[in-house]
């Protein structure tokens, strides 16, 4: 068994991820269920051999030292994968998520066209949001593609690893990786903002320093786009605000009110018949939600949420349960993906 071999079985299969583990045969994730390949049980010695083979050379001392490294690897012009190499109780292990070589169309993903308007904003701050394994960093991919295709801009992405490859189209793109190209994402805002970009992606809002600076580059003339691992609107501000001192949340609650375009909260869950489908929460900043997000009272988002559905704005239980009645999830998918699970069962018409 080797690496291409892997990297191979998961394209046929149409895979997310792939698992090697020592004890083990090699696994393969195929629509959100684990699948063993027909091969030997990983030894100490081959799960090593594997992650020698597929890890980088200027991370051999990062990954001696730290015990583990992300990077991306390309499987020809089929697929990209981003690789997580890591020391464990039996040995070296690996994962490596499959990054599709296509970028999808906003209909592929499930994401309703209104939400390109929101891109053609001169500034302001767009987040998508999500568990590990939504789809975030492919819903950007798509958002960026389009402003790419539609619009001359200059685009600058700070990520780790790039995962999605852009080309020049009517707009050019600037791909900065961490770690190679830059040593990290607060060095990279802290720079961007003399390259003359016009839309910033960052592939993760890490800390508080580089939230700060994407939040001024927002007000400042910038459309920019961020990540973070939340789920639902108000958890998402309620996080960034959380990450600063105490004495600074007050100003940041401000700027956030004001520069906050939207918040794109989604989770990808199985879909009936095999496959997977994404679930959205979007929020669209309103007068009325700049006010709960200065004010500290974030718990009103969903309601303002609720109510704008001819803003585009959608709650995450309510699009559930649209695809449970459009029959693309089941009632048990529906429920376990839940914000408020009592208020969906009873929807759902299952009772207390």
């Amino acid at each position: 068994m080797n690496a291409e071999l892997l990297m191979r079985s998961c394209v046929n299969l149409n895979g997310s991820d792939i698992h090697v583990r020592v004890g083990r045969k090699p696994v393969i994730r195929v629509s959100g269920r684990l699948k063993d390949l027909n091969a030997d049980v990983m030894t100490p010695e081959l799960s090593a051999a594997l992650v020698s083979e597929v890890l980088p050379s200027r991370l051999r001392a990062e990954f001696e030292e730290r015990g583990s490294a992300d990077f991306a690897i390309s499987f020809g012009k089929e697929a990209r994968f981003r690789c997580s190499a890591f020391r464990e109780k039996a040995g070296q292990a690996l994962v490596l998520r499959r990054i599709p070589s296509k970028i999808l169309s906003f209909a592929e993903i499930g994401l309703p066209d209104h939400i390109k308007d929101l891109l053609t904003r001169q500034r302001g701050l767009i987040l998508v949001t999500g568990p590990t394994g939504s789809g975030k960093t492919t819903t950007l991919a798509t958002l960026i593609n389009e402003i790419n295709s539609t619009q001359d801009k200059h685009i600058v992405t700070i990520e780790d690893p790039i995962e999605y490859y852009h080309d020049h189209h009517l707009s050019i793109v600037t791909q900065r990786e961490v770690g190679v190209d830059v040593p990290d994402f607060a060095e990279a805002m802290r720079r961007v903002l003399r390259q003359d970009p016009d839309v910033i992606m960052l592939g993760e809002m890490r800390d508080h320093e580089t939230i700060s600076t994407a939040i001024t580059a927002a007000e400042t003339g910038h459309l920019v786009f961020g990540t973070l691992h939340t789920t639902g609107s108000a958890r998402t501000v309620d996080r960034i605000i959380d990450s600063f001192p105490k004495d600074q949340q007050e100003q940041i609650r401000t700027q956030l009110a004001l520069s906050i375009v939207a918040v794109i909260s989604q989770v990808l869950m199985p879909k009936k018949g095999g496959g997977v489908v994404a679930g959205f929460e979007i929020m669209i900043n309103t007068p009325a939600i700049e006010n709960y997000i200065r004010k500290s009272e974030t718990f009103k988002i969903s309601s303002d949420i609720q109510t704008g559905k001819k803003r585009g704005m959608i709650l995450l239980d309510e699009h559930l349960l649209q695809l449970c009645r459009e029959a693309r999830i089941d009632a048990d998918t529906a429920l376990e993906y839940a914000q408020d699970r009592i208020e969906m069962r009873n929807r759902l018409g299952q009772g207390a």
